[in-house]
């Protein structure tokens, strides 16, 4: 099982995203009628996009910090942005949204298009949550996909990812 483990955390090493970045266009369609709705729209704006599961227990939780985090934020430029991209994810956005009491905008998208956003090779192992920063001028600045660490102290740390873009002028 430790060289599976090992294995896999070697693969997800493979890759590198580059960061910073311009953030590519992003689509995901908005419950309840699927209109598109763009990343870009939310430029100038400091941005956290979480892509997740509707039945990840870790998306879940993620999903709830953010919303406080959203409710603290908002007056500084902040917006949180979710996407969820597992299969049934479009039957079951709303009730996800609904039952966790989210107030940020969660809408649906593919598994391809994410991990392209992500820069992450289609071949390689991926884990939900995922957490990508974006600054106010459109500049992906930090990501996190299947980063433990980050998600232990997921809530200190997601106020210091965004306290870090909130300084850049």
């Amino acid at each position: 099982m430790r060289k599976l483990l090992a294995l896999a955390a070697l693969a997800t090493s493979l890759y590198s995203a580059q960061v910073p970045r311009k953030a590519a266009e992003f689509v995901f369609q908005m419950p309840p009628d699927g209109h598109q709705q763009l990343l870009s729209a939310y430029k100038g704006k400091t941005i956290v996009l979480a892509l997740m599961y509707t039945t990840c227990p870790h998306c879940q939780k993620t999903a709830g910090v953010l919303a406080q985090i959203q409710k603290e934020y908002a007056g500084r430029g902040v917006q949180i942005l979710g996407a969820v991209f597992d299969p049934g994810a479009p039957r079951r956005v709303q009730e996800f949204h609904d039952k966790l009491g989210l107030n940020f905008p969660v809408g649906v998208s593919d598994t391809a298009p994410v991990l392209d956003f992500l820069q992450h090779p289609v071949n390689e192992p991926y884990f939900v949550p995922m957490l990508v920063f974006i600054d106010r001028h459109g500049m992906v600045r930090s990501q996190y996909l299947d980063d433990e660490n980050f998600l232990a102290r997921q809530e200190v740390n997601i106020r210091a990812e965004i306290d870090k873009l909130l300084r850049i002028r």
